[in-house]
Order: structure tokens, then C-alpha cells, then sequence
């Protein structure tokens, strides 16, 4: 009989363990990614390229996971964690601390990296710090979409990404497909999100996590940027908080749909059957004379 969920199966992102705050660990592929980012910007590429940065969050994701697996089953991602939650496998009672953990944890580390290269951006922007123009250095640590872009094909551009990335996070554990061992599982969730990455990340720097865009945005907030990070682009910011969440859970549903409960059921294990063998028979006791005759004689009979 097909369910709903996957209630009784234990992965790597769905696991909750009694420590909801782990501040700085939810936020390392942020400082990896922002640090990236900041080092490419401001040596105006010639220290790296746009696929370092790329790279560079899919190495802090892979080792954020490796870090918080036993603490919180690694969870990085408001949208994932939702979307656990709806399937059953996280409690909701844990949504709320784990997405307040990853905001935090995605500011302290944008803030860890705007402090590591202060005077290579301030020497970038000439000490003015800015969201729009060649000098500016804002997009270091939240997204912003392009100028070609509407509002309704960025929304569909969060919602696409993030879908894509739970339906291949759902697949990892399917016992009855093809699961990946469970100590591969970061490495493969690392190389998923440089996928999607490098291929959906030109129209708004495919965010695919409302933590990953709103702690760094809070932080470029409070360290100069101004609120224009908010109101730039006519209120964009709301679409990487907004779309993110309902692409992961309509990517959930869908591979419930589509994958999850097409696939066959196990097989119950078939009965074992006793087999006669020359140890057993060492074990029986020997058959006298007397017995020997007796069968003889209801055989007769």
C-alpha cells in the first residue's frame, strides 16, 4: 500500500536530534560561497571565475553536511526542511529553530568573509558600498536577478531549482531504487547543487535556499549597503524567500507521484526451507534393530 511519506525511513537530511542551534556550521558553504565571491569580484577575475564560486558552495555544502549530519541531520535549507516536514519526516515543532538557526548561521558567515576581504572591497568600491553600477559589491553576498528579468521568470526560476533539488534529494535513500550509501551522501548532494548551480544560476543567482539570501542580505543591511537592498529592483528580495519553499515542496510531491509510488513494492522474504544435511543427520540419534523391524512391519501393513 503506497502512504504519503516517508515516515519510517531514516536519511541523513530527515533525522532530528535534540540540538536545534548550531549557529555557525548551517552558514559554512555560505562562507565559502561569499568568501568565493568576494575574491573574484574584487580581483576583477582575475583570481578565479564565476564557476569558483560555484564551486565554492558546493565544497561548504558538502562539508556542512559532513559537520551537522549528527546534530540535526543536516539541515541547510529552509525549503528542504519544509519540505521533510510536509512529508512527515521532520517534526513541525522543529521547522522554526532550524530556519532561525540557518538565517543566523548565513549571517555570521557573511559576516566572517566581509571581514577577511574589508580592504580588498573597500579598495574595489572606492569605500562606497552599493547595489547597482561596475563597483558594486552587494551581489558578493545575496542574489540579485538580471536586468533582462521579470518578476513571474524569476519566481519560476527559484521554483524550478529548488524542486530539482529535492526530488534528486529524495532519491538518495529509496531503498527500492538505487540508494546511495549513506557516507556518500553529502559528496552527491554537493555535486547536485553545483549542477543546478551552473546551470540556473544566470537569471538570479539561483538561491534555491531563503537562508542561503536572507542572512547575507540582513547582513549587507546592517554593514553599509543600506536598505536598498530591500527596496532595489522594485522589492525583489521577497521572490528567493518566497519561491524556494514552494518549489521544494512541489518537487516533493512530484517525486511522491511520478517515482515514489510507481516503484514496485519489496518482495517479502521467502520461507526458509529445512535442509536435511549431513551434520543434521550426525546429530539424530542412531535407529536400533528392533526399530528398524518395526518400520519394516507397517510398511507390510
Amino acid at each position: 500500500m503506497r502512504t504519503l511519506c516517508f515516515s519510517h525511513q531514516e536519511n541523513v537530511l530527515s533525522s532530528s536530534k535534540t540540538h536545534d542551534f548550531h549557529v555557525f556550521f548551517p552558514g559554512k558553504p555560505k562562507l565559502f560561497g561569499c568568501a568565493a565571491a568576494a575574491q573574484v569580484k574584487t580581483s576583477r577575475e582575475t583570481k578565479g571565475q564565476y564557476l569558483s564560486v560555484n564551486m565554492s558552495f558546493s565544497v561548504g555544502v558538502m562539508s556542512a553536511m559532513y559537520l551537522t549530519k549528527g546534530i540535526s541531520g543536516a539541515h541547510l535549507n529552509p525549503a528542504v526542511t519544509l519540505s521533510f516536514c510536509v512529508l512527515g519526516q521532520v517534526r513541525w515543532g522543529r521547522l522554526v529553530p532550524y530556519c532561525l538557526s540557518q538565517i543566523l548561521g548565513a549571517y555570521v558567515a557573511s559576516a566572517l568573509a566581509f571581514l577577511v576581504y574589508y580592504d580588498a572591497i573597500m579598495e574595489f568600491s572606492g569605500g562606497v558600498l552599493s547595489v547597482y553600477g561596475p563597483n558594486e559589491t552587494a551581489s558578493i553576498f545575496a542574489t540579485y536577478p538580471s536586468e533582462y528579468l521579470t518578476v513571474g521568470r524569476s519566481f519560476l526560476d527559484q521554483v524550478v531549482g529548488t524542486g530539482m533539488l529535492m526530488m534528486c534529494i529524495l532519491s538518495l535513500e529509496e531503498r527500492r531504487n538505487t540508494p546511495a550509501p549513506s557516507e556518500l551522501i553529502p559528496p552527491i548532494v554537493a555535486v547536485i547543487v553545483l549542477g543546478i548551480s551552473m546551470s540556473m544560476s544566470a537569471n538570479c543567482g539561483a538561491a534555491i535556499n531563503p537562508a542561503r539570501d536572507l542572512g547575507p542580505r540582513l547582513f549587507s543591511l546592517t554593514a553599509g549597503w543600506g536598505t536598498e537592498v530591500f527596496t532595489c529592483y522594485n522589492y525583489w528580495f521577497w521572490v528567493p524567500l518566497v519561491a524556494p519553499p514552494i518549489g521544494g515542496v512541489l518537487g516533493s510531491f512530484m517525486y511522491l507521484i511520478f517515482i515514489h509510488w510507481q516503484l514496485p513494492d519489496p518482495e517479502p522474504p521467502a520461507s526458509l526451507t529445512v535442509v536435511d544435511t549431513v551434520s543434521n543427520k550426525a546429530n539424530k540419534p542412531a535407529t536400533t534393530m528392533w526399530e528398524k523391524e518395526e518400520e519394516l512391519k507397517s510398511t507390510h501393513l
